[in-house]
């Protein structure tokens, strides 16, 4: 476990050391998405993916977020996290961080998913909330 931690944090010291390189050379404009699952709502355009892949049972994992906005929106000012079991009727047993890393880029650390199933990801942006199913065996 302790092992998986660190892999974890390696992945996250990596993402922030490369948003802030980005950001100091100029970077992609943030309307530029990383590979991932991609949603949209009204004004925002997301991409988001898990670190690692695989996302299994019992086991700490963390979310990279990648937000653009649509012609004539803005960036949230707020971005909250959080996922639920809608069949259960409950969410998780952690409460998931979520940091920014600059130009739209957010790392969120701290997700655990206790049991299998359907699980649904709430991305709360601003004045929008989207949602995406993922099933956990």
């Amino acid at each position: 476990m302790e092992e998986r931690r660190n892999t974890l944090r390696r992945h996250a010291q990596a993402l922030i050391a490369a948003g802030l390189l980005a950001g100091a050379v100029g970077g992609a404009p943030a309307c530029e998405l990383p590979p991932g699952t991609r949603l949209e709502s009204k004004h925002l355009v997301l991409s988001y993916r898990s670190i690692p892949s695989r996302i299994v049972v019992g086991e700490h994992f963390a979310l990279e977020l990648a937000i653009c906005p649509k012609q004539g929106a803005a960036l949230p000012e707020r971005v909250k996290l959080d996922a639920q079991m809608p069949e259960h009727k409950h969410g998780m047993n952690y409460r998931p961080d979520v940091k920014t890393l600059g130009a739209g880029r957010y790392l969120s650390n701290g997700w655990l998913f206790h049991m299998p199933g359907r699980w649904e990801f709430s991305f709360e942006l601003g004045g929008e909330r989207v949602t995406h199913s993922v099933r956990i065996e």
